[in-house]
């Protein structure tokens, strides 16, 4: 529970109006509120996240809310990312998202934080705040985060999401859990896809972004029953909530200081192995498979290794579908190798990456091909518009 001098604070007439609502809740009422006023709040992305949790501290009364975010507002956001509107695609998200938490509340003060928070910086942005959200999507900046709330001793509301699944909990608060409690290491990079490739059903950030804001709010006010030391699981598809319990690990390395998050994390080996194969592997562009195609050419194989509802979406004509996950499995293998007959294989997916992937899987069985630089991406930007985006 934080406690800040509430006799310094004073609600004005506006105030008393905006938030009657919560003066009448008993677990609120004056004092709860001057707490919301005193408090300030750093939140780490304005993404899905970021987005509905934002809107809701600020709605809530919240002083002084800190935003870090780098990155431009692009169209593919506003599926989950609420706190952005059309208007404002290719500008900054902080100034998107700091332009509509005045339109909802102008006495809320906003800091922006338009850098990548890393190392270097953590400290010094988390410092001047009573709490931080974690709005993040990638494990060196999840570790990063907590590792300085640790270190300054804040409260971190963490949330995460990822296809039709998210959870939450609250991490670092009196004597509980962080996040290396239920993550000691990180998991291999690459394992756990990103909402790029794997997907997000648009509401589900939204109520786990709730759900950190509500935590916020209690830790604020000082009611309720926190989610520290239970981790919240939320299936969206069968409307399930479930807990699990966590616990401090009593053999848990001490953090003393702030390390290199991305070496920590493996990202580094891991693009230079990618880069290793991409060197092995042979490549071309778009441009040139268009040529190809209109060129009549009948010797070769175009292998589109996305997933069928991906290759439902959009497709290059005369590709053939043999998914990633088949490949890998081995079955996908013996597929190629039936569709081959002595041909060249050319294999694309959305942006090269896992087709890169899957030609150094047929390497390693015999089967050499060329990747298509930037997928059907590229293909949509460079060769033909009218396919689909996604």
């Amino acid at each position: 529970m934080l406690n800040p001098n509430l006799d310094e604070i004073q609600l004005t007439k506006d105030d008393y109006e905006r938030y009657s609502r919560h003066l009448i809740l008993p677990e609120v009422g004056l004092e709860g509120q001057k707490r919301l006023k005193a408090s300030s709040v750093l939140c780490i992305g304005t993404g899905g996240l970021g987005s509905p949790l934002l809107l809701y501290l600020a709605a809530a009364g919240i002083g002084r809310i800190g935003i870090v975010d780098f990155d431009v507002v692009d169209t593919s956001n506003l599926q989950r990312q609420v706190i952005h509107g059309t208007s404002w695609v290719g500008k900054p998200k902080i100034e998107s998202a700091k332009n509509r938490i005045h339109e909802i509340n102008p006495h809320c003060q906003v800091d922006l934080y338009e850098t990548r928070i890393s190392s270097e910086n953590a400290l010094d942005i988390i410092h001047p705040y009573d709490i931080v959200v974690d709005g993040t999507d990638n494990f060196p900046t999840r570790y990063l985060v907590n590792d300085a709330c640790v270190l300054l001793e804040k409260p971190n509301v963490y949330g995460s999401i990822f296809r039709f699944e998210g959870q939450a909990t609250l991490f670092n608060y009196e004597g509980g859990p962080n996040y290396r409690d239920l993550y000691p290491e990180p998991p291999p990079p690459g394992m756990v896809p990103s909402c790029a490739e794997g997907g997000v059903l648009g509401i589900l950030p939204g109520i786990i972004g709730v759900i950190q804001a509500t935590e916020t709010v209690k830790v604020i006010i000082g009611q309720g029953n926190t989610l520290s030391g239970r981790l919240m699981l939320y299936n969206a598809l069968d409307m399930k909530f479930r807990e699990l319990k966590l616990r401090p690990n009593p053999i848990r390395p001490v953090i003393q200081k702030l390390i290199d998050y991305e070496e920590f994390c493996g990202i580094p080996q891991a693009k230079a192995e990618e880069a290793k194969q991409q060197m092995e592997i042979q490549e071309m562009t778009v441009k040139e498979l268009k040529a190809l195609l209109d060129s009549g050419a009948k010797d070769f194989v175009l292998l589109d290794v996305r997933n069928p509802h991906e290759y439902e979406i959009a497709k290059i004509p005369g590709s053939v579908l043999v998914p990633l996950p088949d490949i890998e499995n081995g079955n996908g293998v013996t597929q190629v190798k039936e569709l081959l007959k002595g041909h060249r294989l050319i294999a694309h997916c959305k942006m090269g990456g896992r087709s890169a992937k899957a030609l150094a899987i047929l390497t390693d069985a015999g089967i050499v091909g060329t990747n298509v630089k930037g997928g059907i991406n590229a293909w949509s930007q460079e060769v033909d518009p009218s396919v689909p985006q996604y």
